[in-house]
């Protein structure tokens, strides 16, 4: 597996960025490997251009893409594994509802757990990548630190892909999300 060493730090702007001045955090940001954003969007039939409800960003990254969802479309029902066939796809979610993160490979679960519950983690290899996990801080329940940072951290070591405030300010491939809903 491919290990970026990111650090938390490189995406404390990206965790600011969804963040509201009131501390709410809507994100939901997945790491696709070696796929290009136009790829990205057509494995879950995003057609770039159009708008909807609900939407999706896809930014050329480092080492492949970065989806950001607009509607949460990507983090559930068949869009992770259809993102993930043939390659490596980590998705960071977080909301005042929620918070997870998923790892994938060709379409399996490889490992999952909450933000502030690395405890309840499930997956066919659930200690995935540990030694990262344990640097990063995220293989405990602790709700003293805030997660998102290393948890995006974390899905670039996981995939190889590195997503710069360079990357995102570049203009993305976006299109109408509806349809995962």
């Amino acid at each position: 597996m491919l290990m970026s060493g990111a650090a938390a730090g490189e995406y404390e702007w990206l965790y600011q960025e969804f963040t509201d001045g009131a501390g709410d955090t809507w994100l939901c940001a997945s790491f696709v490997q070696g796929l290009p954003p136009r790829e990205v969007l057509h494995r879950i039939d995003v057609v770039p251009g159009t708008v909807g409800d609900f939407g999706v960003e896809a930014y050329a990254a480092n080492g492949g893409t970065v989806l950001i969802d607009y509607g949460w479309g990507t983090s559930g029902g068949t869009a992770p594994g259809l993102l993930s066939s043939g390659t490596t796809m980590a998705t960071v979610f977080a909301n005042i509802k929620g918070d997870d993160f998923s790892l994938l490979i060709d379409g399996d679960p490889i490992t999952e757990f909450g933000l502030y519950g690395y405890s309840y983690r499930s997956g066919e290899v659930p200690e995935h990548l540990l030694p990262d996990l344990h640097e990063l801080g995220l293989d405990r329940d602790d709700f003293t630190e805030n997660a998102v940072p290393a948890a995006l951290a974390f899905a670039s070591r996981a995939t190889g892909v590195r997503f710069s405030q360079r990357n995102y300010a570049r203009d993305a491939l976006t299109g109408a999300s509806d349809h995962l809903q």
